[in-house]
């Protein structure tokens, strides 16, 4: 398991504000269920749904952000995990651009790549490996997202959510699998060591003007819309 324990440049947990967030929440002092359970909750909560600069930024600056999205996300979820001495992977894939609708407006949506990467944590506990996708979404968008769309109660595709059971999706951890955004997945890439590797083998395939789009006004006007949402 060593390999799946150490900091790389991306899950860089040796910096000094994770390891005093570590310290404020007293998550060392916890035993190995409850160090799972209060980082996860932490991340899919605290640290908001939303768009960074871009899915390969260290999980200082994630946490520096306080917003993600899966990839990001990831990142700073396995930082923690890693430094309570957690093992972890990524699991990567691609995944259908269809639960971006909402979240990306129409004049956009139609200029994003139809496949998008996409990655959950796999955490190892008690001799098994848990797919834990369900931090991606914060609970507060989400309960905002299910009050917007009241009679969805079966599958749901959109906004960031893409689920088979809109009314009562798999985000709590207790011991299980979670999932937020599984049901537009395309292609499976399979298991990392570390989000470094995954993303050096799958980066997300952009030109330099798409990017520069994105970076400087796309994901702006994305996280204004969540925000609207989070906020009704």
């Amino acid at each position: 398991m060593e390999k799946h324990l150490k900091a790389t440049l991306l899950l860089d947990y040796r910096d000094k504000s994770i390891q005093e967030l570590i310290r404020m929440k007293n998550w060392d002092q916890s035993n190995e269920f409850d160090k799972i359970l209060q980082t996860y909750n932490y991340v899919r909560d605290e640290i908001k749904f939303g768009y960074n600069v871009d899915d390969a930024i260290p999980a200082s600056k994630v946490l520096a952000d306080g917003y993600g999205q899966c990839n990001t996300k990831l990142i700073l979820f396995m930082a923690l995990l890693r430094a309570l001495n957690i093992p972890c992977r990524v699991h990567g894939f691609s995944i259908d651009k269809e639960l971006q609708k909402g979240a990306l407006p129409t004049y956009l949506y139609k200029f994003a790549p139809k496949n998008i990467i996409h990655s959950w944590v796999e955490v190892y506990y008690m001799g098994k490996w848990y797919n834990l996708e369900g931090i991606i979404i914060d609970s507060q968008y989400l309960l905002k997202l299910q009050e917007k769309f009241p009679d969805c109660k079966g599958r749901f595709c959109g906004y960031g959510v893409s689920v088979d059971n809109f009314k009562n999706p798999v985000i709590d951890w207790s011991g299980n699998d979670t999932y937020i955004q599984k049901e537009s997945i395309n292609e499976d890439y399979g298991t990392f060591d570390n989000p470094d590797a995954l993303f050096s083998n799958y980066p997300q395939k952009l030109s330099l003007l798409k990017r520069f789009l994105y970076r400087h006004f796309g994901r702006h006007i994305m996280n204004r819309r969540v925000d609207k949402i989070r906020n009704l």
